[in-house]
């Protein structure tokens, strides 16, 4: 989980990067030219404020906008008959809830927050200004190949990782995807995700939850509270999680 450059290049050569969450995510995949920037900035500029367990959108209403997360964390889920929660995506500063979602008649999923979030509600005509810019289209549709990879790895966690790789796993992967948008600092990172949210999104029940996180903290790989991570030994994590940052495609 070290931070590369470009060949030839430093922390201290880099452009500077975007204020915008959504044009830092998509230059994780690649450089846009400045008009790309500023459009995709001002699309993707200001946003409502939702607290957190607030859905943005539930399942078998009609999807008329696309949903970016600008700040905070949400999550794409399932409810089963006896009420029970499955986390199907974690959804970070940047992120967009589901890029093509207003393809679709009806949701067939939810979409909440977990913390305080600004969200900004996207119109369709809006996505299509974007997909008729080349850099961009490209860079979108890079991103939604990782989101993807990434529910790929979920899967995995879910039928074969133990309780201890797959949560070290999960924060390995949070960890780089926060980096990737400039969230975080030095070793650290705002974290208020709640034991339940890690249990529903990998499987788990909150005991097993609460005995990895003591364990990590135990053994001097990370410490927690209610609203940060500081990742200590970030090696340590990654080794546990036997985690690999490739499905995530930054560059």
């Amino acid at each position: 989980m070290t931070q590369t450059y470009p060949a030839g290049q430093t922390r201290e050569t880099l452009p500077r990067p975007h204020r915008n969450m959504l044009v830092r995510k998509l230059e994780g995949f690649g450089p846009l030219p400045e008009a790309d920037r500023k459009l995709v900035a001002r699309l993707a500029d200001g946003g409502r404020q939702l607290p957190p367990r607030s859905d943005i959108i539930t399942e078998g209403q009609n999807p008329e906008n696309v949903h970016l997360i600008v700040s905070g964390m949400a999550c794409r889920y399932k409810l089963i008959d006896s009420g029970c929660r499955q986390i199907l995506a974690i959804f970070l500063p940047g992120d967009f809830c589901d890029l093509h979602v207003f393809i679709l008649d009806h949701m067939d999923h939810s979409i909440s927050t977990l913390t305080d979030c600004t969200v900004v509600d996207m119109p369709r005509s809006a996505v299509f200004q974007m997909l008729e810019r080349p850099a961009i289209a490209k860079a979108l549709w890079w991103a939604t190949l990782v989101d993807e990879a990434v529910l790929r790895e979920r899967l995995v966690d879910i039928g074969r990782r133990p309780a201890r790789e797959r949560i070290s796993h999960l924060l390995c992967e949070i960890y780089v995807r926060m980096q990737a948008v400039g969230l975080v600092d030095g070793q650290s990172f705002d974290f208020r995700l709640t034991q339940t949210d890690i249990a529903d999104a990998l499987g788990l029940t909150n005991v097993s939850v609460n005995k990895v996180i003591m364990e990590l903290r135990r053994d001097g790989v990370l410490e927690a509270s209610n609203a940060h991570i500081s990742v200590l030994k970030p090696d340590a994590l990654q080794a546990i999680g036997k985690f690999s940052d490739d499905y995530l495609h930054l560059t």
